[in-house]
Order: structure tokens, then sequence, then C-alpha cells
């Protein structure tokens, strides 16, 4: 992906050839902040277990849509 200005509540894939973390491997994270380097952000755990944040850079990701609902904690 190239460097853009992503705004919370978009939502990317991690593309799992280029994720560092293979663990999130196809995963979509929710943006919560776009930075110079790439974008922090949420992915969501079925079954009440949470989320889990990560930092994708902007070589891990892909542009996928954007949410309705975004968490405000």
């Amino acid at each position: 992906m190239t460097p853009t200005e992503l705004e919370p509540g978009t939502v990317v894939q991690l593309i799992p050839k280029t994720v560092v973390n293979k663990m999130f491997a196809g995963c979509f994270m929710v943006v919560t902040e776009s930075k110079g380097w790439g974008a922090k952000g949420f992915i969501k755990v079925p079954g009440g277990v949470g989320d889990v944040y990560y930092r994708a850079s902007w070589g891990e990701m892909e542009v996928v849509s954007k949410t309705n609902w975004v968490r405000e904690d």
C-alpha cells in the first residue's frame, strides 16, 4: 500500500506474504490512528475475548472498506 492518510474506522487487511507477525496474516484491522510509517489499529477477537492491537507498516496492509462502528475507549 502506498502511504496515505487513513481515517479512524478504515478497515485494512493484513497481507499474508508481508505481515511481520504471521499470526495475523489475512486478518482485518480497524484503523484507530494513521501514522507516517503506517497505522495503529485493532483486530476483533470473537467470543468476548477482547481485541488485539497491532501496528502495521504500509507494506503490511491494503485498504478494504470503512466501518460503521469504531471503539470509543
